[in-house]
């Protein structure tokens, strides 16, 4: 199991290297607890994940923002004015984004990483400009 996690560790900070960015371990600690989160984390959420390893605020805010701008992380505000963060990842040599459904109820964000635009509605949309990010609304099934 250490050998995995030594491999995960060295293929992040090739990848924060690779990004133009030095690779500190507030820089490594942030982007495993990001590969490991089921949805997008917000600045608070990842500073009291990382509060135990002697990781600031300040340091977590500026370290999301920096890889955010090197293209290791997205960052998105949902409708609620916070930003949420989460890892970029590759599908077929593009960075793949997907929906994410917001509980208008609880505030739950859950990533819909299945559910792309159809061939059509991609070419329909590219009508009003680049796709970014989608963004559905509703009642989560803890909330029904």
């Amino acid at each position: 199991m250490k050998h995995r996690n030594s491999d995960q560790s060295e293929s992040l900070k090739r990848a924060i290297r690779g990004a133009g960015l030095r690779a500190t371990p507030a820089r490594i600690a942030t982007l495993k607890l990001l590969h490991a989160a089921t949805s997008p984390l917000t600045h608070a959420e990842v500073s009291n994940e990382l509060r135990d390893l002697g990781v600031d605020k300040a340091t977590v805010f500026r370290n999301l923002n920096d890889m955010a701008s090197a293209g290791l992380l997205t960052r998105n505000e949902l409708g609620d004015r916070v930003w949420r963060f989460e890892l970029v990842t590759e599908d077929d040599g593009h960075s793949s984004t997907h929906p994410h459904f917001v509980c208008v109820d609880c505030g739950t964000v859950s990533c819909m990483n299945e559910i792309k635009l159809t061939a059509g509605s991609l070419r329909l949309s590219q009508e009003f400009g680049e796709v970014t990010e989608i963004l559905l609304r509703g009642h989560c099934n803890e909330c029904e």
